[in-house]
């Protein structure tokens, strides 16, 4: 039987070698734990990112927001702030508290103002759901009154109009027109309910709308104006 040929002892270049492909396994490794670590919600880094804009309170106030809309890189009175407000379920136009904060943006997984606005197209989409519009269209009317008022004010509830249905019904310019000349100061929120209803059934030469159906007043009104408009 053949002697057993002994194991030649590794050289300075193998283990070198050798040492060096366990190191970049080791970095490897970290580099991915760390990226994870990263991607992965922390309540902790959501909390810290919240008092980069609040300050000492609890809260985001106007000042905060005008700085938070800036970073993200969005105008405050871009829509996608109300479909923020609402994934919050911000109670108080113009603030956001820390439980608002927390709660809505753990369900977002967003804890840094990058992830954030990676978010914001998704933000935007969920006002092409027809559902997830409506919710949002009626979520408005209470963010946007004053809490110690049933009704919105007709100058806010123009803006609000605008900001969801501006783009998408073609009549909007001249129900605004007719909103801008009547004598209606505040909108309540029937009213507000049935806009977007109309806005959705209604064709837009009128030829389907039901004078004896169970629109408002103010619908009714809007129509009759519209067709005098149109005859003058």
């Amino acid at each position: 039987m053949p002697p057993r040929k002994k194991r030649r002892p590794a050289s300075g270049d193998d283990l070198s070698a050798k040492k060096s492909r366990h190191d970049g396994m080791y970095r490897k490794y970290d580099s991915t734990r760390i990226k994870t670590e990263e991607e992965a919600f922390s309540s902790k880094r959501c909390l810290e990112w919240f008092y980069e804009y609040a300050g000492t309170d609890d809260v985001v106030g106007p000042e905060g927001m005008e700085k938070f809309c800036e970073d993200i890189g969005v105008e405050p009175e871009n829509v996608v702030m109300l479909v923020l407000a609402w994934k919050l379920d911000a109670q108080n136009m113009g603030y956001f508290t820390l439980q608002e904060w927390l709660k809505g943006m753990t369900s977002l997984q967003c804890d840094t103002t990058e992830k954030l606005r990676n978010t914001l197209d998704y933000l935007r989409s969920l006002l092409n759901d027809s559902t997830n519009f409506k919710l949002i269209y009626r979520y408005a009317f209470d963010f946007a009154r004053e809490k110690d008022q049933r009704s919105l004010d007709i100058n806010t509830a123009k803006c609000m109009l605008g900001l969801l249905l501006g783009k998408i019904w073609p009549l909007f310019p001249v129900f605004h027109q007719f909103l801008e000349q009547s004598k209606y100061k505040v909108i309540n929120k029937d009213q507000w309910c049935n806009v977007l209803e109309f806005s959705r059934t209604i064709n837009l030469d009128l030829s389907n709308y039901d004078e004896d159906g169970a629109w408002p007043v103010l619908l009714d009104e809007f129509v009759e104006w519209y067709k005098d408009k149109q005859m003058s």
